[in-house]
């Protein structure tokens, strides 16, 4: 087996308050983002609406396109660039129930406003605000329920306080990872919550293999402190950890820079989560069990003191 770690002795234990403050910090700054925002920025997979992905030859460039959309009733909607500098994707908020569509009354004010430009619409997609609606509300449900699933699979196979540290340890990467999407100002989409999903998937399995580790360390170095027996466990499985990180890492990050447009956001999704997903295995999880420990010991000592 490749080992990139050769008797790993890193004192991982001693550097989890720094962990800890880290991650408080890019937490906050997530939610401080996400009130300002008033919530995540939903795409209209959720909110409803439609998608137009329009080329213009000779092109009037992003500002302009804006100005005229935003000049035709749909002040709301976003203009970026889609691969080129001639092809622009344009969401438009709400769907028409009747009459003209939004996207026959966008297309119709571009080729107002551009006379001698070649207008061309590639692509719509609508979403009815009822759909949306519900698909918001199966996709936090599945997030909820993978990361509760999740007690319940560690508990019965290792303990509860297992669960509930794997728990936490994937909430936090989802959360950190749901922030920066935020002060980013991306879109969470149908597809984003897919990729939330590989990332608790990825973060507890990777959890489970130093918890696993940990387990068959308490056996067999009973005379270790549990502390000790921590750093030494995710000692360890660092060289596994590292390598299955660095490899999952390399082609999500090809993903993100090759892959275009329109993955480039999944992709993004699931670098940054392979790197949270990776930092929590080791910095928060099995840090969750050392406090819990420590508690639980200090508990039991007031317990056994004398009464007065």
């Amino acid at each position: 087996m490749l080992q990139l770690f050769h008797n790993a002795n890193y004192d991982i234990m001693g550097k989890m308050k720094v962990a800890f403050i880290l991650s408080a910090l890019i937490i906050g700054a997530g939610l401080v983002s996400l009130v300002a925002r008033g919530g995540p920025r939903w795409s209209i997979d959720f909110t409803g609406g439609s998608v137009l992905q329009v080329v213009i030859q000779p092109t009037p460039g992003t500002a302009e396109v804006r100005r005229i959309i935003a000049g035709a009733g749909f002040r709301d909607a976003q203009v970026q660039d889609f691969g080129s500098p001639q092809e622009f994707l344009i969401t438009l908020p709400g769907v028409e129930s009747g009459g003209t569509s939004a996207a026959n009354q966008a297309e119709a004010a571009l080729r107002a406003a551009l006379p001698q430009a070649q207008v061309e619409l590639r692509r719509e997609e609508k979403v009815g605000p009822k759909i949306g609606g519900e698909l918001k509300t199966a996709a936090l449900n599945s997030v909820l329920a993978a990361c509760f699933l999740v007690v319940g699979y560690l508990s019965v196979r290792f303990i509860f306080r297992y669960g509930v540290a794997a728990l936490l340890a994937t909430l936090h990467d989802v959360i950190i990872t749901l922030g920066v999407f935020s002060l980013l100002n991306k879109e969470i989409s149908l597809s984003i919550v897919a990729a939330f999903l590989t990332i608790i998937g990825y973060s507890l399995n990777d959890t489970i293999v130093v918890f696993d580790r940990i387990r068959e360390n308490m056996r067999l170095r009973r005379r270790e402190g549990y502390r000790e027996v921590l750093n030494r466990s995710i000692n360890e499985t660092l060289s596994r950890t590292v390598l299955t990180a660095g490899t999952t890492l390399l082609t999500a990050f090809t993903l993100w820079l090759l892959g275009g447009p329109v993955i480039h956001d999944f992709a993004f999704c699931m670098t940054f989560g392979v790197l949270t997903g990776t930092f929590s295995s080791i910095f928060i999880a099995s840090p969750l069990l050392l406090l819990w420990h420590e508690r639980a010991a200090r508990g039991e000592r007031r317990r056994a003191q004398p009464a007065m």
